[in-house]
């Protein structure tokens, strides 16, 4: 099972920090990764983390303002934001891969219920 939390309403600007508690696994042995759908979007890919954390990657439009870090001996995720934009407003959602890491959302099968970041102007 996966739960996200620590969405929120925000100013453009400010920053929000999103967890993920994941239950029933082993996150150290799965790749990570966070992906948000605004209102009629598809779920787009946000940041993963694979390998223990040792490599992760960004969406182009978060790259340098988000950071995905994890906490394997807590089952962790963690999504740092920052410098946040009205375009970052969403529902965020955490999801775990056994086997590897994408970037493609059907490519994770256990997903979290979502939190919400709405970040104002």
């Amino acid at each position: 099972q996966l739960q996200a939390s620590g969405g929120g309403l925000v100013q453009a600007g400010g920053s929000l920090r999103l967890s993920c508690a994941v239950s029933g696994g082993t996150l150290s042995a799965y790749a990570a990764a966070w992906f948000r759908q605004a209102p009629g979007r598809e779920r787009e890919f946000v940041a993963g983390s694979w390998w223990g954390g040792h490599s992760t990657r960004y969406a182009n439009s978060v790259e340098g303002r988000f950071t995905i870090s994890r906490d394997d001996s807590n089952n962790t995720v963690i999504l740092q934001m920052n410098s946040l934009k009205t375009e970052d407003t969403a529902v965020y959602y955490c999801t775990v891969n056994p086997t590897r890491f994408s970037s493609r959302s059907y490519d994770y099968t256990y997903w979290g219920q979502g939190t919400l970041v709405t970040v104002s102007s």
